[in-house]
C-alpha cells in the first residue's frame, strides 16, 4: 500500500488583502501560503508519506518573481531531500502563453533534482516509492490556443475543436489504460474541469472558454485513486475510483470564506483506495459582517455586530444596510477603530436604500408637454406642504428663468 498525498492549487503570489511584514519584507498574504504550505511538507515527514503528488497551479501568475520560485523549490526540496518523491503536475497558471517558452516548473527537470518529477506533457510515468512503484497517468492542463493555431483547426468551430480535443483525450488515456501493468497501483492526476463539479471563488470558467471532462473517463476500474486540481473546494466526484479535488490550500478571497482548506492523503493499492481530508490549522480566516443600520442610532447597530464577530487576525467586510438619512450618521473612522484586531479591512460597502423616483404617470401627452407644464406637473404631484399659493409662486419663477434663457 502505497501513502499519497495529493494537493493542489497552491497559486503562491496572492497577495490580496495584506500588507508588508516589517520582520521578513515579505507579503503577509505570501506568509500564509507558504505557512499552509509547511504544515503539508511537516505533515508528510512526520506521517512517512510515500509519494506527494501535486495537481497543479503552484502559482497565482505564469511569471512567478524569483522570491515566489525560492518559496516553492524550498519546500519541494525538503521533501526531496527526504527522500519522498514529489510529482509536479502542470496546470493553467503554470504554463506560459508563447509556445516555445519554459514553465514555472521545467527548472527541476533542468536541473533532473532527484525524486522530482514535473508532468508537462500527457505521459505515463512510474514512480519508485518505499513500498513500491506506482503509475501516474498525467493529464496537464489542455491548451486549446495550440490546437486553433494549427492551419487544419483555422475554419473550425470551437464546439468542433473542443470535440476533437475530447477524442484525443480519451484516445490518450485509453492508450494509458492499456499499458498499465495491472499489478501495480494506478492513479490519474488531471487538471482540469470535470463535469458535476461545484466551483468556489476561482469560477472565471464560462461556456466555450474552458474544455469540460466527463467524469466517466475517470470512473474508469483501471485507476485506483483520481487526484484533480483546478477547482478550489475539496469535493469527492466519485466514490469507486475515488475522483477528488483536493481543494486549495488557503482563501484566495471571500468567495471561499466558508470552505475548509488543506488537502488529501489517500492509501492506495492495486484495486481500492482509502483516503480522508486533512483540513489545515491557522489558515487566514475571511469574515463577512453584514448589518441592517437604519434604527435611531445606527451606530449602536454597527457596534453590536461588530461584538458578535471573532476579527482577530481574519480579513474583513463589512456589509452595512441603510437609509439615505442614516447613512449620514454612520462613521468609517469609528468601525476601523472598532475593527482594529483585524488583519485587514478588506472594504466597507455601505447599501444605501433610496427612495423610487417620483414618476410623472403613463400620459401618453407628456411627450408633447413643454419644460413648464412638466415642471406644473411634477409639483402638483409631489406638493406635500406645499399650498397652492406656493406653487404658482415657484412657476412664475420658473416662467422668467426660462424666458431670460429664451
Amino acid at each position: 500500500m502505497v501513502k499519497i498525498l495529493h494537493f493542489a492549487d497552491l497559486h503562491l503570489g496572492v497577495e490580496n488583502y495584506g500588507r508588508l511584514d516589517p520582520a521578513t519584507g515579505l507579503h503577509t498574504r505570501l506568509l500564509d501560503f507558504t505557512h499552509s504550505f509547511d504544515q503539508l511538507v511537516e505533515y508528510a515527514l512526520a506521517e512517512h508519506v510515500d509519494l506527494v503528488l501535486f495537481a497543479g497551479d503552484a502559482y497565482r501568475s505564469r511569471d512567478p518573481s524569483p522570491t515566489h520560485q525560492r518559496e516553492f523549490a524550498r519546500r519541494v526540496y525538503r521533501l526531496a531531500a527526504a527522500q519522498i518523491p514529489v510529482f509536479l503536475l502542470l496546470g493553467n497558471h503554470d504554463i506560459p502563453n508563447t509556445i516555445g517558452r519554459a514553465n514555472t516548473l521545467d527548472i527541476f527537470a533542468i536541473l533532473e533534482v532527484d525524486n522530482v518529477t514535473v508532468a508537462r506533457v500527457p505521459k505515463t510515468y512510474r514512480i519508485s516509492t518505499r513500498p513500491g512503484p506506482v503509475q501516474v497517468i498525467a493529464l496537464p492542463w489542455i491548451v486549446r490556443s495550440q490546437m486553433l493555431s494549427r492551419e487544419e483547426y483555422k475554419s473550425r468551430t470551437l464546439a468542433e475543436i473542443e470535440e476533437r480535443l475530447l477524442e484525443l483525450v480519451h484516445k490518450f488515456v485509453a492508450q494509458g489504460v492499456a499499458s498499465l501493468d495491472p499489478a501495480v497501483p494506478t492513479v490519474l492526476a488531471v487538471h482540469g474541469n470535470v463535469q458535476g463539479a461545484v466551483y468556489g471563488s476561482e469560477r472565471s470558467v464560462m461556456l466555450g472558454q474552458e474544455l469540460v471532462l466527463p467524469t466517466g473517463l475517470l470512473k474508469n476500474k483501471a485507476f485506483d485513486y483520481v487526484a484533480l486540481g483546478h477547482i478550489h473546494r475539496h469535493q469527492v466526484l466519485s466514490q469507486e475510483p475515488p475522483v477528488v479535488y483536493s481543494g486549495s490550500v488557503d482563501r484566495v478571497d471571500f468567495g471561499e470564506e466558508k470552505e475548509a482548506k488543506g488537502f488529501v492523503v489517500a492509501d492506495v493499492e492495486r484495486g481500492r483506495a482509502q483516503f480522508e481530508f486533512v483540513q489545515l490549522a491557522g489558515t487566514r480566516r475571511f469574515v463577512t459582517i453584514e448589518v441592517c443600520a437604519d434604527g435611531p442610532d445606527p451606530m449602536a447597530e454597527v457596534r453590536r455586530a461588530i461584538t458578535g464577530h471573532d476579527v482577530q487576525d481574519a480579513i474583513v467586510r463589512m456589509i452595512i444596510h441603510t437609509t439615505v438619512e442614516k447613512n449620514q450618521l454612520i462613521r468609517d473612522n469609528e468601525i476601523h477603530n472598532l475593527l482594529g484586531q483585524a488583519h485587514k479591512v478588506a472594504a466597507i460597502v455601505r447599501d444605501v436604500r433610496r427612495i423610487s423616483r417620483l414618476r410623472l404617470g403613463n400620459d401618453p401627452t407628456i411627450e408633447q408637454m413643454t419644460p413648464l407644464q412638466l415642471l406644473e406637473r411634477y409639483l402638483s404631484i409631489s406638493r406635500g406642504q406645499r399650498s397652492e399659493g406656493r406653487i404658482k409662486q415657484l412657476l412664475e419663477y420658473a416662467r422668467r428663468v426660462m424666458n431670460t434663457e429664451a
